[in-house]
């Protein structure tokens, strides 16, 4: 695999596998609507394109002449048509366009916890993606892999740092969903992971959930930064009806929310591994980075 179209490569996942393919001398284009792309346009080896992937002429034209293409594209918080839009929409529109221009070769990243039973919305719409996926897949001779990742972390990531800088400001950590528990993976290993899918044909066809060594609760992971940042303080859990008051809260303030009320709905479950699916070591990986190790307590 030589050339390798990665959609959402300007995101945090996207940053760090571009600079692997870049490493491995594989030539990337990554489409985008923001100019300039900093993140990654000045890798050797990386081609960023402006272009609105949600519209299928354009997409069309993206995928023609590569070998593969990586979807990495996602979001936390929306709507119900947001979610479908960017999670079933345009996945279904990814694999056409690879149908249509001859690329046999997808590997689509979607989340542990995926279910079309689930309690959220982002839940229901990434198994909704993945079932359209397979569906085509199936019918049209892709080669598809699909990745569930945990809560993915890292040096550079928008949630262990976050939580660092919010004990930096507040005496008290007021926190919704504290005993869900998640087996967060490492940035690193999630890129890691995709390499690998690309690099295996065997990988097509499966799908595999990807989780770190430690099993920890929300709460855990929460005072894990404060912890490393030097400025650990108390945790109050919220019962649900003050969590989802403090979401409603978080929704009506301008930008991004730190927690949806969709976010709340998806903690209901354990973001953990199933065991019904491979995961990092049947991909080569061992058992994957800590926090401890990327975040290291002083």
């Amino acid at each position: 695999m030589k050339k390798i179209l990665v959609l959402g490569g300007t995101g945090f996942v996207g940053r760090h596998l571009c600079e692997a393919l870049n490493r491995r001398g594989c030539h990337i284009t990554v489409p985008t609507r923001r100019w300039p792309a900093r993140s990654v346009q000045m890798l050797p080896f990386v081609t960023v394109v402006r272009a609105d992937v949600h519209d299928p002429r354009a997409l069309a034209q993206l995928v023609s002449g590569h070998d593969a293409v990586v979807n990495l594209v996602a979001v936390l918080h929306g709507d119900e048509a947001r979610f479908e839009r960017l999670h079933v929409t345009l996945p279904t529109h990814v694999a056409q366009a690879c149908v249509a221009a001859g690329v046999r070769r997808l590997v689509h990243v979607s989340a542990l916890g995926a279910d079309l039973q689930g309690p959220s919305m982002y839940q229901r719409s990434k198994a909704q993606g993945e079932q359209a996926l397979q569906s085509l897949a199936s019918a049209q001779g892709l080669a598809l892999t699909v990745l569930r990742p945990s809560v993915i972390f890292g040096a550079d990531d928008a949630f262990i740092n976050l939580f660092a800088r919010l004990q930096k400001v507040f005496p008290l950590m007021p926190l919704a969903g504290a005993g869900t528990r998640f087996q967060p993976v490492s940035v690193q290993d999630v890129a890691r992971a995709l390499i690998a899918a690309l690099e295996n044909p065997r990988t097509a066809g499966q799908v595999y959930e990807l989780g770190g060594p430690e099993v920890l609760t929300l709460a855990q992971l929460v005072q894990h930064a404060g912890r490393w940042a030097g400025c650990e303080r108390p945790i109050l859990p919220l019962p649900h009806v003050l969590g989802y008051l403090q979401a409603l809260a978080m929704e009506c303030a301008p930008g991004e929310p730190l927690m949806s009320r969709d976010n709340l709905a998806s903690m209901q479950t354990d973001n953990v591994l199933s065991g019904r699916w491979p995961g990092l070591r049947a991909l080569g990986l061992g058992s994957g980075e800590s926090l401890g190790q990327v975040f290291p307590l002083p």
